[in-house]
């Protein structure tokens, strides 16, 4: 089945968050496999908004967060290692990896995004954090991320230097959690239908399905 109009689908994401990399690669996949064509918008979340600047050790602090133990911590990065690699995404997830905070990462999609870059600019970043293990938090790296695909690094840093963007993103933080988004990723089909986690290609088949259904 198919829809000539493609659905619109908003995604309340962290770059930093494994899930909505997950999530996000099982929905384009099953958007593929049906042939039910998607518009992907992201949003600002914060997993961290108090994280300091330099970061902490991602394993310490999962579990100071969480509680988790190193032992869990590992089969955890194992199972999502695996499931990135079926979805053609690399987890690379090492004992030094750092958790950072990525509220500069989030303005340069929001700018991105009217440059009509946001997706690309929100999948690169995914990448350059779980793959390449690079610091989100950095200027110089985000500006560097924003090149490879096209956009004015000058531009990206003067941007970023300045925090023209930083009220907008936080208004737009402040309005997913005044709605109750309180983890991501929370995804939004056809500015109604409301999920919350990664749902599975099964799940996502169907919610793509009924909703082509509809706009035919």
């Amino acid at each position: 089945m198919s829809t000539p109009n493609p659905i619109r689908v908003d995604i309340v994401s962290d770059v930093i968050c494994p899930w909505c990399v997950i999530g996000y690669r099982q929905l384009a996949k099953t958007a593929e496999k049906t042939g039910i064509p998607i518009e992907v918008h992201w949003h600002p979340f914060e997993l961290n908004p108090d994280m300091a600047p330099e970061g902490e050790n991602l394993r310490e602090h999962i579990a100071a967060k969480y509680g988790t133990t190193p032992e869990a911590s590992r089969e955890a990065h194992v199972r999502l290692t695996e499931l990135g690699a079926a979805l053609g995404f690399e987890f690379n997830y090492t004992d030094d990896m750092r958790m950072v905070n990525t509220f500069r990462a989030h303005q340069l999609i929001d700018w991105a995004e009217d440059a009509g870059k946001g997706h690309e600019t929100n999948a690169a970043l995914m990448e350059a954090f779980f793959t390449h293990r690079r610091n989100l938090n950095d200027i110089s790296v985000l500006a560097e991320e924003a090149a490879k695909i096209g956009l004015d690094q000058d531009a990206a840093r003067t941007m970023l230097e300045s925090g023209e963007m930083a009220d907008i993103v936080r208004e737009k933080e402040q309005f997913w959690t005044s709605r109750g988004v309180t983890g991501v990723p929370g995804t939004i089909f056809a500015r109604q239908h409301f999920v919350s986690g990664a749902q599975g290609e099964e799940n996502y088949g169907r919610i793509l399905e009924l909703l082509a259904k509809e706009v035919a």
